[in-house]
């Protein structure tokens, strides 16, 4: 193997709203004790969740799983109506580690449903925090995932509509859709700013600069990690050769 040069990207790591989310879940194991419940893994990153775990903390997809009298965090993607409505009927302590931004598309849902407004959410089906915006909508609310999903989209003339998006999507790929969105339906709102998360943005911004001038990219983070996933597409579509990878142990040093 011959030499090579390791670039950092920056900024890298974890944004705000994830480091507060694991300090809520450490702080609440230090006041009450394990063991500490938490609902969906309160960060998709394989060894903060082994770290939580060896301190106590017991993840768990349901709230059926979790004991009453038990101590409860929803995680930092946000949950639906349903899920806080049931928390509070089994009086469960509820700390909620909703990221502010999460919390801020939730509240942006609801108005909108209040002003009789009929609802395009951009994001990917099945994400947790998806799951979790859907579940606070309390009119009609259609979710999208590209411009052909815009085009198929079948609304009555002079329905007033808003668009909200998920915090972690691909800001190129975003601005793609809401370009067609407003395209489509002239009288469309959204919100004074957009939605996808800052630090998301300023990743993508520093690996598309890192990508131009490396031939091997490693995104460190899970699979199941939106934004992770968007980072390597980034990479790659830059032209770098472009890897997800957990860990250092999952590096093939057949690549370098």
């Amino acid at each position: 193997m011959g030499e090579f040069t390791i670039e950092l990207a920056n900024p890298r790591g974890f944004c705000a709203g994830v480091d507060r989310a694991i300090e809520i879940v450490e702080r609440a194991l230090e006041l009450y004790g394990a063991p500490i419940y938490v609902r969906h893994e309160v960060v998709h990153n394989r060894y903060v969740v082994r770290n939580l775990k060896e301190k106590g903390a017991v993840f768990v997809e349901e709230l059926e799983e979790i004991p009453d009298d038990s101590t409860v965090i929803f995680s930092a993607h946000g949950v639906a109506r349903v899920v806080q409505n049931a928390a509070a009927g089994r009086e469960l302590r509820v700390l909620d580690a909703t990221c502010p931004l999460v919390t801020k598309v939730h509240t942006e849902v609801s108005r909108y449903g209040r002003e009789g407004r009929t609802v395009i959410l951009v994001g990917h089906a099945g994400h947790p925090e998806v799951e979790g915006t859907m579940g606070q909508a309390t009119g009609v609310l259609h979710l999208v995932e590209s411009v052909e999903d815009i085009d198929n989209l079948n609304i009555p003339a002079g329905t007033p509509l808003a668009y909200v998006t998920q915090t972690t999507l691909s800001v190129d790929d975003t601005a793609k859709i809401l370009k067609r969105l407003r395209e489509r339906f002239p009288e469309i709102e959204g919100p004074r700013r957009d939605d996808i998360c800052y630090a998301t943005q300023n990743r993508q911004d520093a690996v598309r600069a890192i990508a131009e001038r490396c031939d091997v990219v490693f995104v460190v983070g899970s699979a199941t990690s939106s934004n992770s996933n968007r980072l390597r597409e980034l990479a790659a579509q830059t032209g770098a050769r472009a890897f997800l990878v957990d860990g250092a142990e999952d590096i093939d040093k057949k690549v370098l």
